[in-house]
């Protein structure tokens, strides 16, 4: 009570230590940039290990002895449900680190893309964001892109008719 008259009626900073607004945004989008990047290094090394030729002999050796461990079990409904739900699980959760990886990848292709396109004299940066456009946009630079592809096509195979004929 002491300390509420002291302090006009409002309780000390130290009674009440809350974060503002701004602090707990700031921690929020900390915690939330470090699982995105553990997931992301996650997805990477999952991704790069199943990749490899040893983790394909394995998948082939496990589906060898759960067939052959058929006899066994005689077959059962039991014994089938365990490999169809084995490889249901591992390709829905693969499904989500290959799509995660696949956009990594094209998205660091892109960039790439990009500053080689603006480092290029004359060529026309509105492509170094291409991936941006919407469908019916990247059909009609498709459009004339070929255009472009046809016409530089026709003028080369006349030079090197005329130098040929020369």
């Amino acid at each position: 009570m002491a300390q509420k008259k002291a302090n006009g009626g409002h309780r000390s900073q130290a009674a009440n230590p809350e974060p503002s607004s701004h602090t707990v945004q700031r921690l929020q989008a900390s915690q939330h940039s470090a699982s995105k990047e553990l997931f992301s290094r996650f997805a990477q090394d999952i991704a790069r290990l199943t990749g490899k030729p040893i983790a394909f002999i394995i998948a082939v050796l496990m589906v060898l002895i759960w067939g052959l461990t058929g006899p066994l079990f005689h077959y059962s409904d039991t014994w089938q449900l365990v490999i169809n739900t084995s490889t249901t699980i591992i390709t829905f959760l693969m499904v989500f680190l290959i799509q995660h990886t696949q956009n990594r990848d094209t998205m660091a292709l892109q960039v790439k893309l990009a500053e080689l396109i603006i480092a290029v004299r004359g060529a026309h940066n509105r492509l170094a964001t291409a991936e941006d456009l919407t469908e019916e946009e990247l059909e009609q630079l498709h459009k004339e892109y070929c255009t472009k592809a046809d016409a530089t096509r026709h003028t080369l195979e006349e030079r090197r008719g005329g130098k040929e004929k020369g």
